[in-house]
């Protein structure tokens, strides 16, 4: 019989690639460190040869972004992802703690379920086939439906690179038949043992509610906070060229600038010389009309696109040197749809009396949008930077840095990912930058370092009334529950 019906197609392939990557991890888990990094780095070099031809066909699929920068993407997540992670040990003893006696031991976790976004498409495969394999484990993508092709050539074309270097067959794989049934099969299957969750909101929802563990991000609704101790030239180009970067569509981008009043008016014309394109009010409403849907949610037609397009969509027109579009709010919350996380080139544009207005606002917009996720404050007042650090309820705080490549570690010092925690603030289990550490369980092999108190050694006394010491009690109870059974009966 053949079946033509897509949800049925799409659980079938689920179930199938789930058992053959349980196949291929079997004798994954048992390879050498030697093995896994051979392969890792054959898969990493193979990405990044091919992260131009990527990058143009996951926009030319999409419609999402910029290609020169989602070729930059794939570059980080390949080399950049790979080379914080190369040196990590991942099999065996991974650390020996003299003084506790105790050896840790690395141990995969199995089958990953990989969800895909289609705004990061094959940056974010990359970045999850390397973190997984590096910890022995398989992992099977499930592709956005706007991008399955690209999204499976880069499945094929590591899985490739990874057999050829020595990795089993069927260890990467990735669904070619999309449906929210089968990419729910894909998750709740017996043999996936965790879910790395990138996406959509209700998507990620799923995802936690599947019975297993699973890292899932929350949406990144970035203030920008700019202190009048700020280098001015610096936040300018920042945040103008970091919003621009492949059309807004990482979700640590800024989408709102809190200027502090002192500085608002030279910020605003250091950013227009950027690129940043200030719209009036009766074109900020048109905006608010194309940029989500009646309910709030993010209209998918303006997602990753050039001011000049959200411009064309919403009936008027911006020069050609505009890279972004920028709104003049004052107001936070449903009553405000551009206060939202913008996943496009338009940014909301506030001013503050001071860097404590600055908290107050920006807690705003996170609590609205973004809890748990980043934020950026570009300023030289240490105080005011810690006074951030401290009190704002989110994992990533970016200091004179772009929101884009800041958050994922490409200009920082955090760990490279493009998979960023929101904690449990944020609905995720973590805050971190997700990497290979999260990846791989820890044994412990824990030796005695401190005799037993002696209590402990000797035998303790029956207290009164303890069946097990008196034998004719016990069988007194056991006649009494025998006759009970009997006149039931």
């Amino acid at each position: 019989m053949t079946i033509t019906d897509k949800d049925l197609l799409s659980i079938q392939e689920a179930r199938r690639l789930v058992e053959r990557a349980y196949e291929a991890q079997k004798i994954w888990g048992k390879a050498t460190q030697e093995e896994v990094d051979r392969v890792c780095q054959a898969m990493a070099e193979a990405a990044y040869a091919a992260s131009e031809r990527l990058g143009r066909n996951a926009a030319e699929e999409t419609g999402f972004g910029v290609p020169e920068h989602k070729k930059l993407k794939n570059e980080f997540a390949s080399k950049h992802v790979w080379e914080s992670i190369k040196d990590i040990k991942t099999v065996g003893v991974i650390n020996h703690d003299v003084a506790r006696k105790i050896y840790e031991i690395a141990w995969p976790v199995g089958v990953v379920a990989g969800l895909v976004p289609s705004t990061n498409p094959t940056s974010t495969a990359i970045n999850k086939i390397l973190i997984s394999v590096k910890a022995r484990n398989a992992i099977v993508l499930a592709p956005h439906p706007f991008a399955v092709k690209c999204t499976t050539d880069t499945a094929h074309l590591m899985a490739a690179a990874a057999e050829q270097a020595g990795a089993p067959a069927g260890l990467i794989n990735a669904l070619s038949k999309i449906s929210l049934q089968g990419t729910q099969e894909l998750m709740g299957h017996k043999r996936v043992a965790l879910i790395l969750a990138t996406g959509g909101g209700p998507m990620v929802r799923v995802a936690h509610s599947m019975g297993k563990p699973a890292y899932g991000v929350g949406p990144g609704n970035v203030p920008a906070y700019v202190d009048r101790s700020a280098d001015l030239e610096k936040a300018a180009k920042y945040i103008v060229s970091s919003k621009a970067f492949d059309f807004s569509t990482i979700c640590a981008t800024e989408q709102a600038v809190v200027a502090d009043r002192p500085i608002a008016a030279r910020l605003m014309q250091l950013m227009q010389a950027e690129g940043a394109f200030f719209v009036d009010e009766a074109q900020a409403e048109a905006l608010r009309k194309i940029l989500f849907h009646p309910d709030g949610e993010i209209n998918a037609a303006a997602t990753g696109k050039s001011p000049q397009y959200l411009a064309a969509m919403a009936g008027f027109e911006v020069p050609n040197t505009a890279r972004i579009l920028v709104a003049r709010v004052n107001k936070v919350g449903h009553d405000e749809p551009l206060s939202r996380e913008k996943l496009t080139t338009a940014l909301a544009w506030y001013e503050v009396d001071g860097w404590e207005d600055g908290c107050d606002i920006s807690l705003s917009l996170i609590n609205f949008g973004g809890r748990g996720h980043s934020l950026m404050i570009h300023a030289q007042d240490e105080k005011v930077i810690m006074a951030f650090g401290l009190e704002k309820p989110v994992f990533r705080i970016g200091v004179n840095t772009m929101g884009t490549l800041g958050a994922i570690g490409l200009t920082t010092g955090v760990m490279p990912s493009l998979t960023l925690g929101s904690g449990g603030i944020g609905g995720a289990i973590t805050g971190d930058n997700v990497n290979v550490h999260h990846l791989y369980n820890v044994k412990r092999l824990a030796y005695e370092t401190s005799a037993p108190p002696e209590a402990a050694l000797r035998p303790g006394s029956v207290p009164a009334g303890d069946v097990n010491a008196d034998p004719q009690l016990l069988a007194k109870m056991v006649e009494e529950v025998v006759r009970e059974v009997l006149n039931v009966q």
